[in-house]
């Protein structure tokens, strides 16, 4: 599972993040809504290391970031963290002179340094999972945008994180392929998957989410399950932000 605690992230003089807290149980997903520049992700790139944390803390799996830590040893604990979530991010960053295979396989051989045979037969696998196979061999500026964005989520799963992180998963997604990607999703999570997923569709997260948490400058204002705050929100903001993103 992983555990947010008062979370601080500041930028120069301005406060990005203003004391966030929740919990992630295992095998669930959180879906985080809010505006634009509410926060949301600045909160991922916290939980991934990306960003160091001013204050609080991040539980993941049995390890923790605090602010207090040394730069080496917050250094050391982010390369451990990395090994445990995996992240797809909205701008996919697949690496262009590899092929959809290559691409899985990168991280596993070179990282976590296992064989390639292997490697190779689980990347397979997981391509067959994600319906894309038969595309082993291609490179992904061949591939429309719901193909690359399964291949990031293969090569997500490739390196058996505890927690899997979405950034905007449909922002480049029609509403077929995004139904398409709802249903992938929750058949990992059905299989021990556990998520957290950024998205500014609350179509996409109904069905999907098992929690929701609406951010607001910084802050969640509201927080509870998915179908509480899609149908009966208790704070008026967050009923303000669902109906008009319905």
């Amino acid at each position: 599972m992983i555990r947010v605690t008062n979370l601080i992230k500041n930028a120069n003089t301005t406060r990005i993040l203003r004391g966030v807290s929740f919990d992630v149980p295992p095998q669930t997903v959180l879906g985080i809504i809010g505006a634009s520049g509410s926060g949301k992700t600045t909160l991922l790139r916290c939980l991934n290391g990306l960003e160091r944390i001013d204050g609080g803390l991040i539980e993941c799996d049995g390890l923790q970031l605090e602010p207090k830590l040394s730069k080496s040893e917050y250094n050391r604990r982010v390369n451990d963290l990395r090994r445990k979530v995996g992240t797809v991010f909205q701008h996919l960053y697949l690496f262009p002179h590899l092929t959809v295979l290559g691409n899985v396989i990168e991280a596993p051989t070179h990282v976590q340094r296992v064989p390639r045979a292997e490697a190779v037969s689980e990347a397979y696998e997981l391509l067959e999972s994600v319906g894309l196979k038969e595309k082993a061999g291609r490179y992904p500026e061949s591939l429309s945008g719901g193909e690359q964005q399964r291949v990031a989520i293969a090569r997500a799963l490739a390196m058996h994180p505890a927690l899997l992180m979405f950034d905007e998963p449909t922002s480049a997604l029609d509403p077929k392929r995004s139904a398409g990607l709802r249903s992938l999703l929750r058949g990992f999570v059905e299989r021990g998957h556990t998520m957290v997923v950024i998205s500014h569709s609350i179509g996409f997260l109904d069905g999907l989410a098992d929690q929701l948490l609406y951010m607001e400058a910084g802050e969640v204002v509201e927080a509870g399950a998915a179908e509480m705050i899609l149908n009966s929100p208790r704070d008026p903001r967050t009923k303000d932000f669902v109906e008009q993103a319905k």
